[in-house]
């Protein structure tokens, strides 16, 4: 499968071919500057006031191209750290980073489960989530993110990653599945909805609707209006590839207030 890829360059030397390297094949296209079409490209130059893009046609890409192009464009990424149990009550723990809040009344969040890139199957979370219709979502800080990436590897359903990364289970409330003790929120969750998308198979997914029954939230992170202070969070957010990142430089935008009578 071939990928069409446009490439808006500067000028004529810098037609490149589909390995990168400078090409002095090159013809002219109708309105633009010149183009080279290669075996798996097309390099596109119009005139020199374009910004430098590409234009990339994802079904013409393999799911593991399209997936390194999303993961390093949707950055950063927050982690839900997923706790579960079997419908035999085997405690599972993973990292999820296609994670976001969808409502507040009710609360309510949810997280993809792509399917595995080595077998194409689903995953445990996914799998225990269905059958029990419970999990909590626990919120990655500095603290526990080499523990969490312990959690990433495709253990077999029997493996307790609660055990395999020295982390402690904490009963919950309202929901079977524990929580990890030492991260400072989770949220106990009841599954609102599941959609699957795409194939049965590597590149597929399915996104997890869950509704907060119970927050969780270590005293120290509030400030006296009840707001999360970050420098105690500490929060770590993925980007693409093994790369991760922390809390940095911040910034405040208001925002601004409709005009009167609009």
């Amino acid at each position: 499968m071939t990928a069409l890829i446009y490439f808006v360059g500067l000028g004529r030397s810098g037609c490149k071919d589909a390995a990168g390297r400078s090409t002095a094949v090159c013809r002219r296209a109708p309105g633009i500057g010149c183009s080279f079409v290669g075996r798996n490209a097309v390099y596109i130059q119009p005139n020199r006031n374009s910004e430098q893009k590409m234009i990339i046609d994802p079904s013409q890409q393999t799911y593991k191209e399209n997936y390194k192009l999303m993961i390093g464009s949707i950055v950063p990424r927050p982690i839900a750290f997923v706790s579960s149990l079997s419908a035999d009550g085997v405690r599972n723990l993973a990292p999820f980073s296609f994670f976001t809040g969808i409502s507040t009344q009710p609360p309510t969040i949810c997280f993809t489960s792509s399917r595995r890139a080595s077998d194409g199957c689903r995953k445990d979370t996914l799998n225990n989530i269905e059958a029990t219709g419970e999990f909590v979502v626990n919120m990655v800080s500095e603290d526990i993110v080499v523990p969490m990436n312990e959690c990433a590897t495709d253990f077999s359903p029997d493996v307790d990653e609660f055990e395999v990364a020295g982390l402690t289970p904490v009963a919950s409330e309202r929901v079977r599945p524990p929580r990890v003790g030492e991260s400072p929120i989770s949220f106990e969750c009841k599954l609102y909805q599941t959609l699957s998308i795409g194939p049965e198979g590597a590149g597929g997914g399915t996104l997890i609707i869950g509704e907060i029954v119970l927050f969780h939230v270590r005293d120290d992170l509030f400030d006296e209006r009840r707001r999360i202070l970050m420098e105690r969070f500490r929060p770590v957010g993925r980007l693409g590839g093994p790369e991760y990142t922390k809390i940095g430089e911040r910034f405040k935008l208001e925002r601004k207030k409709p005009p009167a009578g609009g």
